[in-house]
């Protein structure tokens, strides 16, 4: 079974962020010291706190490195200008859509009622009638399928009253008494006395009974 991949975004609450910050780094600094004992690889590591501070590891000069980086960035630029600039701009739209989609995320947590401590009181009347536009959106939309679905059954109920009536006509029944056509059916009340129901039981087609009930 395939399992979706978890969305990572910024931890929102401050303690936890740099709980966080300090494990990472620390690992962080670890693999860079591991990659380049094993590896005999050269490695530099350059990481800015949120405050700030600096944390670095080099497997030798963090000078030489950066410079050999800087001398290398040149000759790949130099040969392939172009796809450089692409590159570049690639880059750089990546960055532009992550925060558009961090944006949007903030927004959704917001609408759902979460991360709202850092709102200033007008975000939040903004938040209160944007919901409340969208509340009475979608009880505009629900009174229009009920109206649509009292239409369909409306129809529904003419053409069944149609058919009942072809079905009558065609087995020489009469009608329900009582009933109209596009009107609701009303029962009919009854003026005769519990003695004078009829309580026999008749077997057989719908002619054979009404002619037994006329002979009666």
């Amino acid at each position: 079974m395939v399992r979706g991949k978890t969305q990572m975004r910024r931890i929102e609450n401050a303690t936890s962020r740099q709980v966080t910050f300090s494990k990472r780094r620390n690992g962080l600094l670890k693999k860079a010291f591991e990659l380049s004992v094993l590896c005999d690889a050269e490695v530099a590591l350059i990481i800015f706190s949120p405050r700030g501070k600096l944390y670095e590891f080099s497997s030798s000069s963090m000078q030489e490195i950066i410079e050999r980086y800087q001398r290398h960035t040149k000759d790949v630029q130099t040969e392939n200008p172009i796809e450089e600039q692409n590159m570049q701009h690639l880059k750089h739209e990546s960055t532009q859509m992550m925060k558009k989609i961090d944006l949007l995320e903030t927004s959704k947590r917001k609408l759902l009622g979460e991360g709202l401590t850092s709102c200033t009181l007008e975000e939040l009347q903004q938040l209160e009638q944007q919901l409340e536009k969208s509340v009475s959106k979608i009880r505009a939309r629900k009174m229009q399928v009920f109206h649509e679905q009292i239409a369909a059954l409306k129809e529904k109920e003419k053409a069944l009253a149609a058919e009942n009536k072809i079905l009558c006509e065609k087995c020489g029944v009469k009608p329900v008494p009582g009933y109209k056509e596009n009107k609701e059916i009303m029962p009919i009340e009854s003026t005769e006395t519990s003695s004078d129901v009829e309580t026999e039981l008749f077997i057989g087609p719908p002619e054979r009974r009404y002619k037994n009930l006329q002979n009666n």
